[in-house]
Order: structure tokens, then sequence, then C-alpha cells
């Protein structure tokens, strides 16, 4: 996938001046060694930080090895004002991981009291209002330090991202969805920019792309990737010219910004003046790592992003849309799955899911539309039904009034057709209809919600609390008998 951050991390060892510091330093040297063997490249400071001039030794060191996330590790207590002023200077994420005591039989020179010391570092990290990524138990062996460096690469990697990220947003929101429709003051606190564009900006470089030369090169591999789906040829080249228009706009428009995203418009008058839906082209991007979210849902692409990537992967954007029908729950899930009738819904979009994600696509309508329109400018969703597997659903969302909340749960796609259109599938999550009621519609949330193909709820966690998001702003389905605030104890 490109449109996609990459994270180069590199770990410097602290040492108290009152500890041995080839302590710290041979500690480091076990983790280093440690995570080479079991995950890759990782860059090893030569300086031991144990004073504010070796700290900005340190510093110099890693920006000059382009390492872009830190990990400061404790070999033993630290010295706790230079620690978290390289946390402070160094421009990128950072994590805070400690060494743990290796053997009883040197409990002396061989003590380095790093438990205590991460007390001290994370007191400091609140003094001075910085943030730093604390694995729940940040105390470990080299092999488990290891793997705690592992777990914040995709964390790191999304912080990255978001500082990198341009959202570019096409129309403003439809009539009567102002459900999408959000302050744009949090996306400037998590750094990211937008730039907010006129439909008729991008109709005008649509049209100023008539008859480009490579249209017929995208045509024949869009032929490839439908196969057999292929039941609209005819509008294929229509939606060659919109993927190059979009395509084009991106790089003339991402200025000093890395990474992109799109909030487009379908409707009301999109499929009228370009005689097409862009669902199609819409899944095309997001499968390539550059998010398309749907009726100029911002935060919708915003979260799309941070799924693609901590996941590495395509991801989704989806209506928490229909109830399953009693019948075909009966029929097809209960007995089959754990899962009560509450437990499931069905997320649908019009036809933007990426092809690899569906058990089987075709190209067709927009059946909805097409039942007030003629159907031959509603051509252009991708239709099937979503693969089963697990899932993340997700979203990260600004209120009305600007404050940041979001939402993780995880369940999973199940293998029950779903006997119906667009693309589409059946969706279970323990206790859904319970999150549903405390959660979604009591914390005011729209429709549309972030599919992330797998389990990423620990890491989603991790990196809404490191962009501010609150705890108590950060919800999931809860399991049975943890009562959500608004949840009647008698019902």
């Amino acid at each position: 996938m490109n449109n996609m951050p990459k994270e180069k991390i590199g770990i410097v060892a602290v040492s108290r001046d009152c500890f041995p510091m080839s302590l710290s330093e041979n500690r480091r040297k076990a983790v280093v060694k440690s995570y080479q063997e079991k995950y890759g490249e990782i860059y090893e400071c030569s300086v031991c930080v144990e004073n504010e001039l070796d700290m900005r030794k340190a510093l110099a060191e890693v920006k000059e090895a382009g390492v872009n996330a830190l990990v400061v590790y404790l070999g033993n207590f630290g010295p706790e004002s230079a620690e978290t002023l390289l946390i402070k200077e160094f421009d990128g994420p950072s994590m805070v991981v400690a060494a743990a005591e290796e053997t009883g039989d040197n409990l002396v020179q061989g003590r380095g009291d790093a438990y205590c010391g991460v007390l001290n570092a994370s007191y400091n990290l609140k003094l001075r209002n910085l943030k730093a990524y604390i694995p729940e138990y940040p105390v470990g062996t080299a092999e488990e330090c290891a793997d705690m460096i592992h777990d914040f690469a995709p964390v790191a990697r999304a912080i990255i991202g978001l500082s990198n990220l341009k959202i570019i947003t096409f129309g403003p929101r439809p009539q009567d969805f102002l459900a999408c429709n959000a302050p744009i003051k949090q996306l400037y606190n998590l750094g990211v920019e937008i730039e907010e564009n006129s439909e008729l900006d991008l109709f005008e470089a649509y049209n100023k792309h008539a008859g480009d030369a490579r249209i017929a090169d995208v045509v024949a591999d869009m032929e490839k990737e439908l196969g057999a789906g292929n039941k609209k040829p005819e509008i294929l080249s229509k939606l060659a010219q919109y993927e190059l228009t979009l395509l084009d706009w991106i790089e003339g428009h991402k200025g000093s910004r890395d990474f992109v995203a799109i909030a487009g418009k379908c409707w009301p008058a999109f499929q009228t003046q370009f005689g097409f839906v862009p669902c199609y082209v819409n899944s095309r991007l997001t499968k390539r790592g550059i998010p398309v979210s749907c009726e100029v849902d911002i935060y919708g692409a915003l979260s799309e992003f941070i799924g693609t990537v901590i996941s590495q992967d395509a991801v989704t954007l989806l209506d928490i849309n229909n109830s399953v029908p009693a019948d075909l729950y009966d029929q097809d899930i209960k007995g089959k799955f754990d899962y009560t009738l509450k437990d499931t819904f069905m997320g649908f979009h019009c036809g933007n899911t990426p092809s690899n994600k569906l058990a089987f696509c075709e190209m067709k309508y927009q059946l909805i539309m097409a039942r007030s329109l003629p159907q031959e400018v509603t051509n252009g969703t991708l239709e099937g039904d979503i693969a089963p597997g697990e899932i993340t659903f997700y979203r990260l969302q600004s209120t009305s009034d600007a404050k940041i909340r979001a939402y993780i749960a995880q369940g999973e796609v199940l293998p029950v057709a779903t006997r119906s259109f667009g693309s589409i599938g059946i969706f279970a999550i323990p206790e859904m209809g319970r999150f549903y009621r405390h959660v979604l519609i009591e914390k005011n949330y729209p429709h549309h919600g972030a599919v992330a193909f797998g389990h990423f709820g620990k890491t989603l966690y991790e990196v809404f609390k490191y962009v501010g998001v609150p705890i108590e702003e950060i919800d999931f389905n809860q399991p049975k008998g943890m009562l959500y605030p608004t949840e009647n104890p008698f019902a």
C-alpha cells in the first residue's frame, strides 16, 4: 500500500548517575538483540543519557539516523529530568519502557530500580505536559521489552501519519446528513490539515481530464480487478477519468503533507451531473491506502486513515444500518454461532468496500438512488457480501461542541449470506444491543463507522489515548455485568 507512514524506531538507554551506567547499557544491548531477532530493525543509540548534555548528544544522533519514533529505555532508575527532556525535544512519538531485575543472585551491584524509575518518569512527564506511550505493564525482561516495543510500532505509525495528514473534502454535507457534520477544530488539535473544496471545483477538474491518455490503462486495470463481476463495462471509462482526477488532485494539493485522505460526495447532484456514482473509485483508492469516505464524512475519513495505518491493510466505512430479521437469525445464526439476535446487525454502504474485502463482487447501480432517478446515472457501485472474519468497528469523532471522543468494538463478520444489496455484511459484536443504546445513541455518534479487518482494539485504544481523547470518552462494548453510566440496572 502507498500513502502510508513508515516508522524507524530508535532506542536510547538512560542511567541515573548513582547507578552503574554499564547496567543500563548492557540491558539495552540485550533488548536490541532480542528485538532484531524477533522483529527486525531498530536503531541503537550509542549515547547512554545520564544528564542534559548527554541528552543533546543522543538527540542529535537519533535525528541524524532518521529515527522518527523513540524508545526511552530505563536500564536502571534513570535521570528523570534528562529523560523527560529527551522526550520533549524529540519531534515524534515516544515510549517509556524499563528493565526488570534479572536474578536474585545479583541484587546489590546488579539492581537497577527501574521499577521505581518509571514512577518518577511518569510524574515528570505530567509536570511538563508531555505525552509518551507507556505499556500496560512497562517493566520486563529483554524479550518482554522487545515485545512491548513491537506493540509501540503501529501506535507510532499512526501518530506520525496524523501529524503529516491532509484531509481533502469536496462539497458540504448533504441535507439531512447533519450527523456527518462536526467542527474541524479537533483536526487541527490532532495536527491534521484540511482542504475544503466545492463540488464545482471537482467537476471542472473532471471535465479537464476528458480524453486523458491514461484512461485506457485504468480501464484495463478495472476490468482485471472486476473479472466476471464487470457488469457495467459502459461506465468504466468515466470512472477511470474520475479516478485520475482524484489522484492528480491529491498530487497537486497535498502541499507540505505526506499523506492524504478524502471526504467525498455522491449525491444529491453528483450522479446527475457526473453521470455515475463514485463508489467503485472510492473503493479502489481505499484499497491502495488512500481512504475515501462517503457523504463528506470528515471524521470518517480520519478514522479510516488511522485504521489503515495501524492494520497496514484496507479498511472500509459502513452505515450501522439495519437489524438482522428474526427468521434469518433463526435459520442461519442461532445455534451455529454464540450470539443473540441483539448482538447482530448489518453493516452496509452502497458499494465502497474494496474488492479484496468482499467474498464476491459485481459492478452494479445504486438501487436506492435509482428509485427516483434514471438507473444509468447511478451506475458505479461495487456490490457483494463482506468477507467473513474478525473485525474492529471504531470511530474517532468530534462532538457538536468540538470535544473529542471515540469508540472501539471488536467482533466479526459472520459467514452468512446477507440476501441484500450493496457492500454489506452480517456483523456480530458481543453485547452490541447495549453498546448501540448506551454508546452510539447516548453519545450521539453518526451512523457511519470505520471497519478494520482484524482485532486492533488494543492499538486503537493506545492511539486514542496518545492523541488526547479523555479516557472516559473512549467507549467499548462492555461485557455483561459491567453497566454503562446511563444503563438502567433494573431493566
